[in-house]
C-alpha cells in the first residue's frame, strides 16, 4: 500500500507536452528552471510517500470524530500538516510577497497531484486552502489581504467554501444563510451550511469560512447572492487571534469515503451573530465564489489522477506478487497473475487512463501559467478563455476516469480486492465523491456547453479541432502504421467533434 511518485513521467510530461521551457521564459517564472523543478518535486515526493502516504489506510480506519463541537483528526493527521506548512508546500503557487514559492501552477501542479495519490482526505484542507488564498487574491481588499493570505499560505490557519445549505445544494439560488451590516463596516452572519470540507479541525491555530450570504435588500436568486469572510478566531488588528467567533460545528458526516476529512455541518450565528467582512462588492458573491470553484475543479481533477495512479501502483504490485494458474502457454507451474492477459489488460488500460489524464491537466496548468504570466495581453486573454475551457473536462473526465481505474484495481486484486485490509477498496471508495462534489459530472457537461462552447460560438473549440486536424497531418506525413492508425483515430474524434460544435 506504499507510493511512489513517478517523477520520470511527471516531469516528461512537463517538459515535452505542457512547455516548462516555455513557462521558465515568463515574466514572474523566472525559478522554473528545470534543475529547480525536478529538486522541487524530489523533495514533494519525499515528503508525500513519506509522511503522508502511510497514514492513508490507518486514518481510514481510524478517521476523524466530532464531540461537543470540536474535532479531532485522524492520528498523525495535525503533526503531518505542521510539516507540510513549514516545508512551504502549501505556498508554492502563491505570491511571495505573503510567503508562498511564487512558482507557475506547472510546478505545483505534480506537488498536488502527489499529495492526493498520499491521501485523498489529508489532501482536501490544501485544496480549500488553496481555494480560499485565490479568492481573497482576487477579489479581496487590501486589509484582507494584509491580514490573511499570509497565515493561510503559510499553513499557520485553513480555508473553507461554504455554498451548500439544507435546502440549497447545487441551486445556489436557494440560498438563505443572511449577512446584516453593522455600525462599523462589518456583517453579522445567521445560516447553515453543511458539507463544508475541514469546516472545523485542530491541525491549525484558525480557520477562515468563505461564506454565501444574503444582505437584507439583495435582489431573489442568485444575483443577491454576496461572499464574506468569517473566521472561526477572530483576528486582531495586528493579525493574532481572538475570541471565539459565533460559528460552530454541530456534527461531522459519516461517510462512504475519505472518512478521515471531516465533512462538517456549520451553524453561523446562534449567539448573536457571527462577525465576518465583505469580499468584494455585496450581489457579486457567486462570481467570486466561482474563483474558487475553478481553482478546486482543478483540483479535484487532480485528485482522481493521483488516486487512480496510486491505485494502479497497487493493482501492479499486487499482480506481480500473486500466483494463481498457469499461463496461456502452458507454464509448468502457477505464474504471477500478471502473466494473464485480461489481468495485463485492465493494468494497461489504468495507466493508458492516469497518462492521458495527467497530460490533459498539466497541459491546463501551463495554459493557465500564460494567461497570467504573458506580457501580452491578446495572448493571455485566449490562454485564459482556453483553460476555462478545459477545466470541466479535467475535472470532468479525470474523476469518470479515476471511478473506472480504482474499480479495475478491485478487479486485479480478485477476492482480496472486496477485502478492506487490502486497501484496495479505500481507493474506490474514496473516488465515488469526486464525481459529486465540486459539481456533479453533468454539471460540469452543462458549463463546458451551455458557458464555454455557446458563449462564444464554439470559437475556442474549434480552435482544439484545429490543432487536432494539424496533428493528424503531420502524422501522416510521417509515415508508419503505427502513426497513420493514430491519426485514424484522431479523425474519427475530431470528426465528432466538429459535428457537435456546428
Amino acid at each position: 500500500m506504499s507510493y511512489k511518485a513517478p517523477l520520470k513521467d511527471m516531469l516528461f510530461v512537463m517538459n515535452e507536452l505542457a512547455g516548462l521551457g516555455t513557462i521558465n521564459l515568463l515574466p514572474g517564472c523566472e525559478d522554473a528552471t528545470f534543475d529547480t523543478v525536478e529538486a522541487v518535486l524530489e523533495e514533494n515526493a519525499k515528503f508525500c510517500g513519506g509522511v503522508v502516504a502511510p497514514l492513508n489506510w490507518p486514518s481510514d480506519k481510524a478517521p476523524s470524530f466530532w464531540h461537543d463541537g470540536h474535532v479531532t483528526t485522524a492520528p498523525g493527521f495535525k503533526e503531518a500538516f505542521k510539516s507540510f506548512g513549514e516545508a512551504g508546500w502549501q505556498g508554492v503557487q502563491h505570491p511571495g510577497e505573503f510567503g508562498g514559492q511564487g512558482l507557475p501552477k506547472l510546478v505545483a501542479t505534480p506537488c498536488i497531484e502527489m499529495l492526493n495519490a498520499s491521501s485523498l482526505s489529508f489532501a482536501l484542507v490544501a485544496l480549500l486552502t488553496d481555494g480560499a488564498i485565490e479568492a481573497v487574491l482576487t477579489a479581496g481588499s487590501s486589509q484582507q489581504k494584509a491580514r490573511f493570505l499570509e497565515p493561510l499560505i503559510s499553513g499557520k490557519w485553513t480555508g473553507t467554501m461554504n455554498l451548500t445549505e439544507p435546502q440549497a445544494g447545487s441551486d445556489l439560488s436557494a440560498v438563505r444563510t443572511r449577512a446584516v451590516l453593522q455600525g462599523d463596516g462589518s456583517y453579522k452572519v445567521f445560516g447553515t451550511k453543511i458539507y463544508i470540507t475541514y469546516g472545523e479541525h485542530d491541525m491549525a491555530e484558525n480557520i477562515i469560512h468563505l461564506v454565501l450570504a444574503r444582505t437584507p435588500d439583495a435582489p431573489a436568486g442568485v444575483k443577491g447572492i454576496s461572499l464574506f469572510l468569517v473566521p472561526k478566531l477572530l483576528v486582531n488588528e495586528d493579525g493574532s487571534v481572538g475570541a471565539r467567533n459565533d460559528v460552530h460545528c454541530v456534527s461531522i458526516e459519516h461517510k462512504l469515503g475519505i472518512k478521515a476529512s471531516p465533512t462538517a455541518v456549520l451553524q453561523f450565528g446562534d449567539h448573536g451573530g457571527a462577525i465576518g467582512t465583505l469580499v468584494g462588492e455585496e450581489n457579486r458573491g457567486l462570481e467570486y465564489m466561482f474563483i474558487m470553484m475553478n481553482a478546486a475543479r482543478f483540483g479535484v481533477g487532480l485528485q482522481g489522477i493521483g488516486l487512480a495512479d496510486r491505485s494502479y501502483q497497487q493493482a501492479v504490485a499486487f499482480a506481480k506478487d500473486r500466483v494463481q494458474s498457469r499461463d496461456l502457454a502452458g507454464s509448468a507451474g502457477p505464474v504471477s497473475i500478471i502473466h494473464h492477459p485480461d489481468v495485463r489488460r485492465m493494468l494497461m488500460s489504468m495507466r493508458a487512463h492516469v497518462e492521458a489524464a495527467r497530460a490533459l491537466a498539466y497541459v491546463g496548468a501551463g495554459i493557465c501559467d500564460l494567461a497570467h504570466h504573458h506580457p501580452e495581453a491578446a495572448i493571455r486573454a485566449a490562454n485564459l478563455a482556453l483553460y476555462e475551457y478545459l477545466v470541466p473536462i479535467i475535472k470532468g473526465w479525470s474523476t469518470e476516469m479515476a471511478q473506472d481505474v480504482t474499480r479495475d484495481g478491485v478487479q486485479v486484486h480478485g477476492g482480496m480486492g472486496f477485502i478492506e485490509e487490502t486497501g484496495s477498496a479505500q481507493h474506490f471508495r474514496d473516488a465515488k465523491i469526486l464525481t459529486i462534489y465540486e459539481g456533479t459530472t453533468a454539471i460540469q457537461a452543462n458549463d463546458l456547453i451551455g458557458r464555454k462552447t455557446v458563449r462564444d460560438g464554439g470559437a475556442v473549440a474549434k480552435s482544439l479541432i484545429a490543432e487536432v486536424r494539424a496533428t493528424q497531418a503531420q502524422l501522416r506525413a510521417a509515415g508508419g502504421a503505427d502513426l497513420a492508425a493514430i491519426a485514424r483515430q484522431l479523425d474519427d474524434g475530431s470528426a465528432a467533434l466538429e459535428a457537435v460544435v456546428e
